[in-house]
């Protein structure tokens, strides 16, 4: 048995979307119910035939009943309400149970390390986290409703040709047989095809997000006509996969038409025949058509609805896989919480890499003592970027350990850890609001008083006071209508209202013009005030006062100590790093003096 359901497509989705369902079940049950009686109904105006015939147009008996045509009417608005009341009730529970799935992605989406978001792109994220749920959601208890309603109907329908005539009846449902048949084979048809739409969808959702974002550098590098042919491309396989999929199951109601036509035709012939040897009357016989072809009807529409839920089902099983998904970045039971930072970060022997046998950091070793600062230098490439996210738990080591205060890191809890850290990134992402919103995602609870603070320390006061709206200027999405070093003080002023003791500071400046660096570079200096500091620096003039200088190159820790130590080593890495970027700077203002003159 269990066996049985776990093979059972129909039963194990169902059970997989059960606890969505399961806050409303009582109505996503009624909505389905009231489909039984809805397709009963079509029954009893194929059974009122047969005496309206026999009496009136056959025999013309006058005394016939004459609320007949009445009782028709009155069925028929009972069964019109109640598919208002079930249209209505499934619309209700359709909605519930998208919304219930789409909040359950979200928050596994929220929940997925930051690797997760290295491997995928934009269009992943739309299509399976946003566009699976949609077609895995809305239209399952429609179809569902619309199947019970057919099954019910053909049933009821059944069951009034054999009461009516159970030799007729048995070509009926021979003809039945062979017109459902192909049904069975619909998944097998399709789930190639939608795995391929799905994976174009993808794509075609990311050709529109990069056309979004990098529209300057697609007119900047005049990739107008490159980005069109990709998108076209992806369209055209759409529209491929489509017409494939049409060839693939467009025939099956067709085929249904004409089994039915057969159907139909075997059944006037051979009722003439009964009728003629009088084995049935003529209110039998009328009475039968009507409901064989209003059985038929439905069952030519079942194709159609067989297609759409199995549609549905494929959706459901791609998001199953991401509700299997594990987060590897993940709480101990039993974690510690970080109250306070005292003493020292190590990190001790630390191996990583992102992939296997690819290492990027290699029994690295480093202490940072409390409201130190440290810079990060060397070669792209070399594992600087990394081990900062280490240190907030974006990625774990593979070997070793990274402690605060002694304490693995992995033994803490993510959120503890994680309000001990402020991060200034290069490229700092600025949300879709205004800029008192952005700066408050420091601290959700801070005063009007601390925010004033944060907005002097990261000089943007003047910046601000020009503007009409002030701080509650909506800055668009990504931060769209400020510039790059308006963008760095916000999240700066952000930082300085966490006041987290660990700062980072990932290349701050590196893509700022020297005007905007100058200020950013005093805000900044604010912000280090009485911290423990790690610095990524692509300027070594900006972190030569830094306490101490680390020197990383290909994941390993060549060289430790101040500027001046550094400076004093023969033929340092450091030494020649500086050395050549303080020339290659000389040069540069030279020419730059020569050109003004």
């Amino acid at each position: 048995m269990l066996d049985f359901i776990k093979k059972n497509h129909f039963i194990v989705n169902y059970m997989r979307m059960w606890p969505f369902v399961k806050p409303f079940w009582f109505v996503a049950l009624l909505s389905l119910l009231i489909g039984i009686p809805i397709g009963a109904l079509d029954a009893t105006i194929a059974l009122f035939l047969k005496p309206y015939t026999d009496l009136v147009i056959v025999s013309n008996n006058a005394q016939a009943p004459w609320y007949l045509p009445f009782l028709i009417v009155g069925f028929t608005i009972v069964q019109g309400i109640l598919i208002y009341v079930s249209s209505y009730l499934t619309s209700y529970a359709g909605g519930r149970l998208t919304c219930g799935v789409k909040e359950a992605l979200y928050k596994k989406l929220i929940q997925l390390d930051t690797s997760y978001y290295d491997k995928q792109n934009t269009g992943v994220i739309l299509v399976r986290f946003s566009g699976d749920a949609d077609l895995a959601s809305s239209g399952l208890l429609a179809n569902l409703k619309s199947l019970v309603t057919k099954v019910c109907s053909t049933l009821a329908l059944l069951c009034v040709l054999l009461y009516t005539s159970w030799k007729l009846a048995i070509i009926a449902i021979v003809v039945l047989g062979v017109t459902v048949a192909p049904l069975t084979m619909v998944r097998r048809l399709l789930k190639k095809i939608i795995k391929r739409s799905i994976e174009i969808s993808q794509k075609i959702s990311m050709n529109y997000n990069e056309t979004y974002a990098g529209n300057k550098t697609i007119r900047a590098y005049n990739l107008q006509e490159n980005q069109e042919i990709s998108f076209i491309k992806h369209l055209r396989e759409i529209f491929s996969l489509n017409m494939k999929s049409t060839r693939r199951t467009a025939w099956i109601s067709p085929f249904m038409h004409f089994t039915v036509s057969i159907g139909v035709s075997l059944t006037i012939a051979y009722g003439s025949w009964l009728i003629v040897q009088n084995e049935m009357t003529a209110g039998d016989f009328v009475a039968f058509l009507a409901a064989l072809l209003m059985m038929y009807t439905p069952i030519k529409a079942l194709g159609g609805t067989i297609v759409n839920i199995q549609t549905g089902f494929l959706a459901i099983e791609r998001i199953y896989e991401i509700f299997q998904m594990e987060p590897s970045i993940t709480e101990k039971e039993d974690c510690r919480t970080l109250t306070a930072f005292n003493k020292e970060i190590a990190f001790n022997h630390v191996y990583f890499e992102y992939n296997e046998n690819m290492p990027v950091l290699k029994d690295l070793c480093l202490t940072i003592e409390k409201n130190q600062s440290v810079a990060l230098v060397g070669n792209s490439g070399g594992g600087k970027s990394t081990i900062i996210s280490l240190l907030p738990r974006f990625y774990d080591v593979k070997e070793g350990s990274v402690t605060i205060d002694g304490i693995d890191i992995r033994d803490l809890s993510l959120q503890s850890l994680r309000d001990q850290i402020s991060i200034v990134f290069q490229d700092n992402f600025l949300f879709n609001g205004s800029i008192r919103e952005n700066i408050l995602f420091g601290k959700k609870e801070a005063t009007e008083e601390q925010i004033v603070m944060a907005v002097k320390s990261a000089y943007l006061e003047d910046f601000i006071a020009e503007l009409p709206d002030g701080l509650d200027t909506q800055i668009g999405e990504r931060g769209a209508l400020l510039s790059g070093g308006q963008k760095q003080r916000v999240a700066i002023a952000r930082a300085f209202l966490r006041n987290a003791p660990i700062l980072i500071l990932d290349e701050a400046t590196s893509a700022l013009d020297n005007k905007s660096e100058a200020i950013v570079q005093q805000a900044i200096e604010n912000l280090m005030e009485n911290k423990t500091v790690i610095i990524i620096a692509h300027r070594l003039s900006t972190i030569k006062n830094a306490d101490k200088i680390a020197f990383i190159q290909e994941g390993e820790l060549i060289e430790f100590g101040t500027h001046e130590e550094l400076m004093e080593i023969p033929n340092g890495f450091y030494k020649n790093l500086y050395q050549l970027q303080f020339k290659t700077q000389e040069k540069e203002e030279a020419n730059t003096a020569a050109q003004c003159v």
